[in-house]
């Protein structure tokens, strides 16, 4: 039990801190959609809560390296807490703006970025000490992150109606004061976790040799470069989703509703990963699941029922469960401990660059031809990109039995 106490506080700490993410990423868009009546501001605040972490992963890895995995997710939690907290701390008391809201949304996004990057740096080493499979640990810390929107986002609706979209950010302040703590008590520094404060690196040098490690192994290519145009796609996701629920359903509770279905679909994909997916072919899990997930967008075009789009949105996100832990375990199998602040950070960055646009450019596209049609777009455009991946023989590599990290350069 003792050897298994950091990866169950690790868990907990994603749980607690996503769940609280899910609620913001409900009361934020909510609060300046019925503020403004705008879907242009909406996107707007959204891409300001993207933005920061494309930034924070992408630079902030050299300072996940140096400073540690364990201290770095405290302190980045901390930091999280009291920047989201300001939010309605302001609201209660002198009022806030739009743009102070934009702010503060910025700032809480940059500080929490490199708290993942170090919770997903400190894993590997969890697990092994646990003695589990990596594909069952991994599927389930995806399966968390699923959870956590199956949870906070219906519950995010529900408190947005009952007490208001600000207010409702006290859960989301919390829940990394909670996090840091689980952290602190239960999860010990990793005996290669190498205190790089006072080294004499550069850290423009430090960040280059993460992104030659990236850079010279197709297959990481060639998924960062995947996850991004998908990304760039699905990006508008929340945005358009909010208007659509707003459009044809009425409420908060609704909107919160479907994106909990969302996530409950990819936490039972994730699962089901984290019991059989080492039975599986890598490349073809990964396609046909991929596969999936442009379902739901076209699905949703349609203008269904609320019991036909929960359906349709059940299976999309059963379908996009499995891709994410299926990527984080090649990760670990490939990236040197001393790397995986940049390498970890550097990918999510990358993988995550396209999502400010997106939703800038989503939140046009709504305005613009209406949440409907934008859908539709949003399904053909995927259904394309799954097709590349099909094409693409850089995938087969996934399907490498890998003991060392060199067999999938």
């Amino acid at each position: 039990m003792r050897r298994r106490a950091p990866l169950y506080a690790l868990s907990a700490a994603d749980t607690i801190s996503l769940a609280g993410n899910a609620v913001a990423q409900i009361a934020i868009p909510w609060y300046v959609l019925t503020t403004t009546g705008s879907a242009t501001l909406t996107a707007l605040v959204v891409f300001f809560n993207f933005l920061p972490i494309v930034l924070a992963a992408f630079f902030g890895g050299v300072v996940v390296d140096r400073l540690g995995f364990r201290a770095s997710s405290i302190v980045a939690d901390l930091a999280s807490s009291a920047a989201v907290a300001a939010i309605p701390l302001l609201d209660v008391t002198i009022g806030i703006e739009i743009w102070q809201l934009m702010a503060l949304v910025f700032v809480g996004a940059l500080l929490d970025a490199p708290g993942a990057t170090a919770r997903a740096a400190l894993l590997p080493d969890a697990v092994e000490l646990a003695g589990v499979r990596m594909e069952r640990a991994s599927g389930i810390r995806s399966g968390i992150q699923q959870a956590a929107f199956l949870v906070g986002a219906p519950l995010g609706g529900v408190l947005v109606a009952a007490f208001g979209a600000t207010a409702a950010l006290w859960i989301d302040a919390t829940s990394f004061l909670f996090s840091a703590a689980l952290v602190a008590a239960l999860v010990p520094r990793p005996h290669a976790d190498v205190d790089r404060s006072a080294s004499d690196s550069r850290f423009l040098a430090e960040l280059s040799e993460g992104l030659r490690f990236i850079w010279q192994r197709p297959l990481v290519r060639a998924v960062v470069f995947m996850v991004l145009v998908t990304n760039l796609i699905e990006a508008p996701g929340s945005v358009v989703l909010a208007v659509f629920a707003r459009e044809e359903y009425g409420t908060a509770a609704d909107f919160g509703l479907l994106v909990g279905v969302l996530g409950g679909g990819a936490l039972a994909g994730a699962l089901a990963y984290s019991a059989v997916g080492h039975r599986f072919p890598r490349r073809r899990t990964f396609l046909v699941c991929f596969s999936g997930v442009p379902v739901g967008y076209l699905a949703l075009a349609a203008q269904p029922s609320l019991a036909v789009a929960i359906a349709a949105l059940a299976l999309a996100g059963f379908a996009a469960g499995p891709i994410n832990p299926l990527l984080f375990t090649v990760m670990t199998e490939i990236v040197p401990t001393e790397l995986r602040g940049r390498v970890f950070g550097a990918v999510r960055g990358g993988a995550w660059a396209a999502i400010p646009l997106g939703i800038l450019l989503g939140g046009a596209v709504v305005a613009g031809i209406g949440a409907p049609a934008t859908f539709l777009v949003m399904g053909i455009l995927l259904a394309a990109v799954v097709g590349y991946g099909f094409f693409n023989r850089t995938f087969r590599e996934l399907d490498v039995a890998s003991d060392s990290r060199s067999e999938l350069v």
